[in-house]
């Protein structure tokens, strides 16, 4: 057998034997649901049905019609989720009341078909890809600040799905994770999610069933809140990163021999990156003229750090939706975007030149990666960037210091260290929390106004992008040194050998997951249950195999 073949399948058994040891919930962890629940014919509020707004201006967003919740008719059908408030309400056997709107509050609706499709990523280079509504990334939901958002989720897929609103601190039931707040959505079936749009900012969707290859073939799409009373930007992007494996390439063995570790494979293996599903010279430019103010929603959705760097002037003004208090120009640097992160950057067009957005950092194809910008009125002209001279933004030395709440919160209900790390064995590479997989964890218990303390600490040799469900937190200490400022996130990169200290209230009653973003490793057991103690869902524990909530 060549080295090739060895180095493919010693691949395919990590991948395989990771998945099988992780993350399948097991019976006593787990809570049964309802499957479908759709919309009754008096429902009044429209939906917008489009496809994916890919690299738009704001302007251009406006296909949900906004309608008054004072209108619409009741739902006949029970939901499959409670909100955190009518927990104490009684709730149907298998089933829980779906979140409804509030006396006036405006309501958006959208319907989100899961289907095959094929999608294009650069000339002559076509793959077969499961997509919401259509396109990769999926339909942008985009809303304003207090409106109601309902969504109902259409399965067409020969599989179970469903959707998890990342970062977004949605009703418990919500949160899209199967065998934990809903029954993955079966084939054929639909499912209606529902949740206020109370904090702005820039967040996204994806299948949190079986994640490391659904989110993998495209099932994700951005989840934009504009706020309420706020100077909108001239232009307004989102621009969605990932990678790919190109079907039938030869990257497969390409590189090295059997001594390959699964981080450097994989690096090799994912050979095409994507802004909004297009690599390379497919990728579509943004469009702009002299004076504008522009604002870039970067969310990451794949499973390599990304370093992006923007010519001239820039600001960082959020973070996982999370808006940075008084952020200083930059220039000449490079934000890296870890998987499941989001940065929203604004800079000012003060130049008639187009200039790119490119990647810096140690990934193999960056050339790629490259974002054209052109400004009207430029004649083609270029702007000269010294790309020699760049140096790394540092998020946690920006912005205004200021003390805050959680900063100075003296007792913890909670303080947990989480060692994360990875081992081979009898079921191939496995990672772990504390030396074990997420069926072997006990879940985190909480109650309802505790502050909890967690420690991420990395022993591994990988990036640990650790996302929080349902909850944002501070980042207080890293490797031993106080954060001064006050930088709130849902989703934060543990290198190899940082120590990483962050806080939050428990603030958002349920039952939660702790997990890496880097899927593969999700699958392979990275993640812990996190679940309050006063908290009372409606959905029971089904023995169900089809649930796969990595």
């Amino acid at each position: 057998m060549s080295s090739k073949s060895l180095v493919w399948l010693f691949f395919v058994a990590l991948i395989i034997g990771g998945t099988a040891a992780g993350i399948y919930i097991n019976e006593t962890s787990a809570s049964k649901g309802t499957a479908a629940n759709e919309t009754t014919a008096n429902e009044t509020v429209q939906e917008a049905t489009g496809g994916a707004n890919q690299q738009m201006n704001h302007s251009s967003h406006g296909t949900a019609v906004t309608d008054s919740a004072g209108t619409m008719g009741e739902m006949a059908s029970p939901s499959p989720s409670p909100a955190p408030e009518a927990a104490a309400e009684p709730v149907q056997e298998k089933a829980a009341v779906l979140p409804q709107p509030k006396a006036g509050q405006p309501v958006k609706g959208f319907t989100l078909t899961a289907m095959e499709s094929n999608l294009e990523l650069s000339p002559g280079v076509t793959q077969a890809v499961w997509t919401y509504n259509g396109t990769v990334p999926g339909q942008e939901i985009r809303v304003t600040q207090g409106d109601f958002v309902r969504v109902t989720l259409k399965n067409e897929l020969q599989v179970p799905v469903t959707i998890h609103w990342h970062g977004y601190s949605v009703p418990a039931g919500m949160d899209g994770v199967p065998g934990l707040t809903q029954d993955a959505v079966q084939p054929g079936e639909t499912y209606t999610y529902g949740f206020s749009a109370d904090v702005a900012g820039t967040y996204w969707y994806h299948s949190h069933q079986e994640s490391s290859v659904q989110v993998d073939k495209g099932l994700y799409g951005a989840l934009i809140v504009e706020p309420k009373q706020s100077e909108q930007p001239d232009k307004d992007y989102t621009l969605i990163l990932d990678e790919w494996m190109k079907e039938g390439g030869d990257a497969h063995g390409a590189h090295g021999s059997g001594s390959m570790s699964e981080d450097e494979m994989m690096a090799s293996m994912y050979n095409i990156y994507t802004v909004n599903g297009k690599s390379g010279s497919s990728i579509t430019a943004l469009e702009t003229k002299l004076g504008d103010t522009v604002r870039l929603r970067l969310i990451n959705a794949g499973y390599l750090a990304h370093g992006i760097h923007i010519p001239g002037e820039f600001r960082v003004v959020s973070t996982d939706g999370q808006e940075i208090a008084e952020p200083a120009v930059l220039k000449d640097q490079v934000v890296t975007i870890a998987p499941g992160e989001r940065y929203d950057i604004e800079l000012k067009i003060n130049s008639l030149k187009d200039f790119t957005i490119d990647a810096h950092d140690d990934n193999k194809y960056n050339d790629q990666l490259v974002i054209p910008v052109k400004v009207s009125g430029s004649k083609g002209e270029a702007l000269e960037v010294q790309h020699d001279s760049l140096t790394d933004f540092d998020l946690y030395h920006y912005g205004k210091p200021a003390e805050s709440d959680l900063s100075k919160v003296q007792k913890f209900a909670l303080e947990y260290t989480a060692v994360l790390n990875s081992r081979v064995d009898g079921n191939g590479q496995v990672y772990t929390i504390n030396d074990k997989v997420f069926s072997e964890l006990p879940a985190l218990q909480v109650k309802t106004g505790d502050y909890v303390k967690l420690t991420f600490e990395n022993k591994s040799t990988v990036d640990h992008p650790m996302h929080v469900h349902g909850h944002f937190f501070q980042v207080l200490e890293i490797n031993g040194v106080k954060v001064e400022s006050t930088i709130m996130k849902d989703t934060i990169r543990v290198k190899p050998g940082d120590k990483i200290v962050v806080a939050f209230k428990a603030d958002n009653p349920g039952n939660w997951m702790i997990h890496c973003h880097e899927l593969h490793h999700a699958a392979g057991g990275m993640a812990q249950q996190l679940t309050y103690t006063d908290y009372q869902s409606g959905y029971a524990s089904p023995s169900n195999a089809a649930n796969k909530p990595e």
